[in-house]
C-alpha cells in the first residue's frame, strides 16, 4: 500500500514538473523530445554496461570484481533515463556522479557481504543443529547429509541418477556367426 502511494505521488510530481518545465521553455514538445532522447541514451547505457554482467556477478561472489560495481550504477542510471520524467532523469544524472557511485558501491558491497554472512550462518546453524539434535549421536559424522547431497548431485551430473537410462543386454557374436550372416545376404 505504501509503495503504491509513493508511486502515485511520484507520478503526480513527474506530471507537474513536466507541465512546469514545458511552460518554462515554451512548449511541451521540447520536453517530449527530451524524454525520447533520454530513453535512447538510457537504452544505449544499459546495452553498453550490461554486457557480461552475469560472469562478473559470479566472479564478484567468489573474489570481488570491481568491474561490476563500476557498471551497476551506470545500468541503474540508464534504466532511470528510460523512464519518462524529469525527476527520474535528475536522479540518473546524480547516480552518474563519481562520489555517489562510490557510495553506491560501498552500499552494494556491504549488502553482498551481509548476504554471504547470513548464508554462512544459516549453513553453520543447520550443521550445529544436526550435531546437537537427534542427528548428533556419538560416532556419527555431522557432515554425512551434506556429503550425501554432494554425491547425489555428482551422480546426476554423471548420468547415474538420470531417469532416462535404458537397460539392455549384450551378447558376444563369434566370427562364424558373422560369416553365416554375411552369406545370407547375397546381392543379386
Amino acid at each position: 500500500m505504501k509503495l503504491f502511494l509513493i508511486l502515485f505521488v511520484g507520478l503526480i510530481l513527474e506530471i507537474l514538473v513536466w507541465i512546469g518545465v514545458g511552460d518554462l521553455v515554451g512548449s511541451m514538445w521540447y520536453v517530449f523530445f527530451w524524454f525520447v532522447a533520454a530513453f535512447f541514451i538510457g537504452l544505449n547505457m544499459i546495452r553498453k554496461y550490461s554486457a557480461g554482467v552475469m560472469p562478473q556477478m559470479q566472479q564478484m561472489q567468489m573474489g570481488g570484481d570491481p568491474a561490476l560495481t563500476n557498471n551497476l550504477p551506470k545500468i541503474i542510471a540508464g534504466f532511470l533515463l528510460m523512464i519518462p520524467g524529469l525527476i527520474t532523469d535528475v536522479l540518473a544524472l546524480l547516480i552518474l556522479i563519481p562520489g555517489i557511485q562510490n557510495l553506491f558501491k560501498n552500499m552494494a558491497m556491504n549488502m553482498m557481504m551481509k548476504r554471504q554472512q547470513d548464508m554462512m550462518n544459516k549453513m553453520m546453524g543447520g550443521m550445529m543443529g544436526d550435531m546437537n539434535g537427534m542427528g548428533g549421536a556419538q560416532g556419527q559424522n555431522p557432515f554425512e547429509d551434506m556429503m550425501r547431497q554432494m554425491q547425489d548431485m555428482q551422480n546426476q551430473q554423471n548420468g547415474r541418477g538420470d531417469s532416462t537410462i535404458i537397460d539392455g543386454e549384450a551378447r558376444e557374436i563369434t566370427p562364424e556367426a558373422k560369416q553365416i550372416e554375411m552369406k545370407d545376404i547375397n546381392p543379386k
